[in-house]
């Protein structure tokens, strides 16, 4: 079952950002000596980390009349591309595909297969009656973890990297270039995205770290002694 993470942050200002940027040699990049500033841009994203797929939307205000419809076409069109279902019981389901698993209990009313899991936050609006009954209805289950949960800590890094592409050492002039290059950006990370897996290459970077902290190999150690320090 895909697990996708949705999140929206900003507001991004059409100022001169700060980063390194190309120039040629002996022409450094020169600065305006006062910021003018040219409005804000926000970035709502929704991000499959295992296949690295990001589906945003740049907008200049973030409310619920904005992110609940951008949510739900975002998400009609996903569920529209997965595989057809097969219909069996719900007790015939794997246990981590039946809305009991996640829930609690089993639904007080009748509800379709589930689909898929949406992982975001703890806003109030994310916790309204009409957006939750509509994810129920179309068989997505939502999830809300608190700020800088695991899951919510993978879309805020694929945020940063789409961020940091677009606007680090330039500067926008308006929202209007802001919201063109975030969405530049997210087109040519589409075309090569990169899957987000637990256990990768920064794990294993950060073992060999830790090893040469503790003077040597790990391997003579205890785990448990490991996952303590």
């Amino acid at each position: 079952m895909p697990v996708w993470t949705q999140d929206e942050a900003g507001p991004y200002q059409a100022i001169p950002q700060s980063g390194a940027s190309w120039q040629p040699v002996g022409q450094p990049q020169r600065r305006p000596h006062e910021y003018v500033r040219g409005g804000t841009a926000k970035l709502l994203t929704l991000f499959r980390p295992a296949t690295g797929q990001v589906r945003a939307k740049e907008v200049t205000r973030a409310t619920n009349a904005v992110l609940q419809p951008w949510l739900q076409a975002e998400l009609t069109q996903v569920l529209a591309d997965l595989p057809p279902l097969t219909m069996t019981e719900e007790a015939e389901r794997p246990p981590l595909a039946r809305w009991a698993t996640w829930l609690g209990r089993e639904p007080r009313e009748p509800l379709p297969p589930l689909r898929l899991r949406l992982i975001w936050d703890n806003l109030a609006g994310h916790l309204s009656r009409s957006i939750v009954r509509w994810l129920f209805r179309h068989g997505v289950m939502p999830l809300s973890t608190p700020l800088s949960g695991s899951w919510l800590n993978l879309a805020e890094a694929v945020r940063r990297i789409l961020v940091g592409r677009a606007l680090a050492g330039e500067h926008p002039q308006a929202a209007g270039e802001l919201i063109g290059w975030l969405d530049d950006t997210v087109a040519g990370w589409n075309a090569d995205p990169t899957p987000f897996t637990w256990g990768g290459k920064r794990q294993e970077r950060r073992l060999r770290a830790r090893q040469r902290r503790l003077g040597g190999s790990a391997a003579v150690l205890p785990e448990s002694h490991l996952i303590a320090v």
